[in-house]
């Protein structure tokens, strides 16, 4: 079955526990078969029918040497002891045999349950790994909460349907394999009727099971749109209540629930059909045995006693319970590999952003920052065109235009958050793509119009990535950043945790903490995405001396809309539909009377 081999090769590094639980499982089996032939000695005493044996034979690992010698036993018992004291002896000897089957089943299922989690872990584990890998241009296309429902519900999905359904795959033909082998001995012609109709079920479950898988990845599907709906909500409920969009927004939940719901009753339903079939095939199967089986006994076939019959009955009752679990198994297998392949498209997804095998190492930023005839696009459109531009160590260049004009694609090059398509960004000479990425990206410390900040302690958020700074550096970093004062009025001060997103603090509380954040990283090249845009007056001036402290003997690229915060800056380069049209400093831009000049008039008027 297609998507069997990835998931085996999760399996391979627990291939130990998984052949000692099917040998487990194939010992429990064996006793669970000596309890079961018990029955036969024990209905033959009761019958008063039991053949006496005089003799013993040589002991030997077969059947007839085994049961030869244990019918002799039995014999002994009755002649010297009664038939109370032989089934009394048969009854005891059940009792053994099931404590060792239920003792060996448990162990099967014990060790497998490292296995099964083992797997699940791994798999999240390389999804986790996977994301922190991937290009940021692959998210832009993905919703937040399908690859959340990916990494949760499908990852669990696997582990219920695949893991235990493989287990059950491998141990359920085992024991019906055994089962037959006594039937076949025990009544060759009866065993035939088995044989034959085994195959006609198998045929009939899988075309019942035939169009699961496609309509479970329906339905994980719309899981994660669901779960991409409560993403949303939760990170926009100020603006649901604000706009009054709780009712729309609420029947867009319940539409898509309720299309979630019905699907999933249409996968349960077909899978929940896969038990009541196997069992009335089974039963179908009973009624020839009896019949046929029946028949024999009444004729007084000595090929078959009444006690050999009800035997026969009661072991051939016991691959119901495994073909059932087969017909399952092959039903959860079904839904379950419809997640993995869910997952799969994460594991799959291509890699861009990659290190050349023999990446140049780079330590330190020592003469300039050169953006080389660069172009570049998204998908088709350009969004960047001949792009030359030069910035010189301990220089602030700020970037200005429109918005959509390219000043946040033009920045988020020079890490390689993404690729370029045409041209080079060069850094002292080397090209930014022949650098390790782990080093390039030391360089520079990137301060961005929404603070990104994490539902920890102050303290933790300021030493971000910085696993070796001292509290001392810490509250430096605070100092420099104009955040120190406010931190020390939280409740638990520098250990205050700062909420989902840093949802506690105000929109200049959290600015400042990512400057710390960056003054404690020390870059030598500083990336200001509109640091101060969306503050008020009062935090965008704590934020401003931070920043202006930060940017003291630093490279600076800065992205701002305010050009009131940029007019010092060594050059400033107005961006225009992906171009540079103009550059220079504040006031030779203003003597030009172009593109910066009405930028600036417009903001001198609003």
């Amino acid at each position: 079955m297609k998507g069997f081999g990835k998931i085996l090769r999760y399996m391979i590094p627990y291939w130990g526990k998984g052949v000692s639980s099917v040998g487990l499982s194939f010992l429990a089996t064996i006793f669970s078969l000596f309890s079961f032939t018990m029955v036969i000695p024990f209905l033959g005493i009761l019958f008063d029918n039991q053949p006496m044996v005089e003799s013993p034979v040589e002991f030997a690992f077969n059947t007839e040497a085994i049961t030869h010698n244990f019918y002799y036993l039995l014999s002994q018992i009755i002649a010297n002891q009664g038939v109370n004291t032989a089934l009394l002896t048969v009854s005891i000897l059940v009792v053994i045999f099931a404590f060792f089957k239920t003792l060996l089943q448990y162990s099967s299922n014990y060790v497998m349950a490292p296995l099964r989690n083992g797997v699940v872990r791994d798999i999240r584990n390389k999804l986790n790994t996977r994301i922190l890998e991937l290009q940021l241009s692959y998210f832009t296309e993905e919703r937040k909460g399908d690859l959340m429902a990916r990494m949760t519900s499908d990852v669990q999905e696997v582990e219920s349907s695949v893991v235990r359904s493989l287990n059950n795959a491998i141990k359920a033909p085992i024991t019906m394999i055994i089962y037959l082998a006594v039937l076949f001995i025990m009544s060759p012609f009866l065993t035939l009727f088995v044989l034959v109709l085994l195959p006609i079920s198998g045929a009939i479950i899988g075309r019942i099971g035939k169009s699961l898988r496609r309509k479970s990845v329906k339905g994980q599907n719309k899981l994660g749109l669901i779960m991409s709906y409560i993403e949303e909500t939760l990170f926009g409920l100020r603006i649901i209540k604000a706009f009054n969009t709780e009712k729309k927004i609420n029947q867009r939940f319940i539409d898509e629930n309720n299309s979630y719901t019905s699907l999933m009753n249409k996968i349960w339903r077909r899978k929940d059909l896969a038990g009541p079939s196997s069992e009335l095939l089974a039963t179908i199967v009973i009624i020839i045995i009896m019949w046929y089986g029946g028949s024999m006994v009444l004729s007084q076939d000595v090929s078959m006693l009444p006690q050999t019959f009800i035997a026969y009955l009661v072991i051939f009752s016991q691959i119901i319970p495994p073909s059932k679990d087969l017909s399952t198994a092959y039903y959860n297998l079904q839904r379950g590999l419809a997640s993995l392949d869910r997952i799969n498209i994460i594991l799959d997804a291509e890699i861009t952003i990659n290190e050349k095998p023999n990446a140049e190492a780079i330590e330190d930023f020592k003469n300039e920052i050169e953006y080389k005839n660069l172009n570049f696009k998204y998908i088709e459109d350009y969004v960047l065109k001949n792009i030359n531009l030069k910035i010189k160590k301990g220089n602030i260049v700020a970037l200005v235009g429109q918005s959509g004009s390219g000043k946040s694609t033009l920045v988020d090059l020079l890490p390689r958050f993404y690729d370029i398509v045409e041209g080079e960004i060069l850094i002292d000479g080397h090209n930014i793509q022949d650098l390790k990425i782990k080093d390039l990206r030391n360089l520079m410390g990137i301060v961005s119009q929404e603070s990104i900040l994490f539902n920890d302690t102050i303290y933790n958020n300021i030493a971000f990535g910085m696993e070796n700074a001292t509290e001392e550096e810490i509250i430096a970093a605070a100092k420099v950043a104009n955040a120190h004062e406010f931190i020390l009025q939280t409740e638990n001060g520098y250990q205050t945790n700062i909420g989902d997103r840093g949802s506690k603090l105000s929109g200049g509380q959290r600015q400042r903490i990512s400057i710390a954040r960056a003054v404690l990283k020390n870059p030598p090249v500083l990336i200001l995405d509109e640091a101060t845009s969306s503050l008020d007056t009062e935090s965008e001036k704590l934020v401003q001396d931070a920043l202006f402290k930060l940017m003291e003997n630093r490279t600076s690229i800065v992205i701002a809309h305010r050009l009131s915060t940029v007019r010092d800056a060594n050059e400033i380069c107005v961006l225009h539909e992906g171009e540079i049209v103009e550059r220079g400093k504040h006031k030779q831009l203003l003597a030009k009377q172009g593109v910066y000049k009405k930028l600036h008039d417009l903001q001198i008027f609003a």
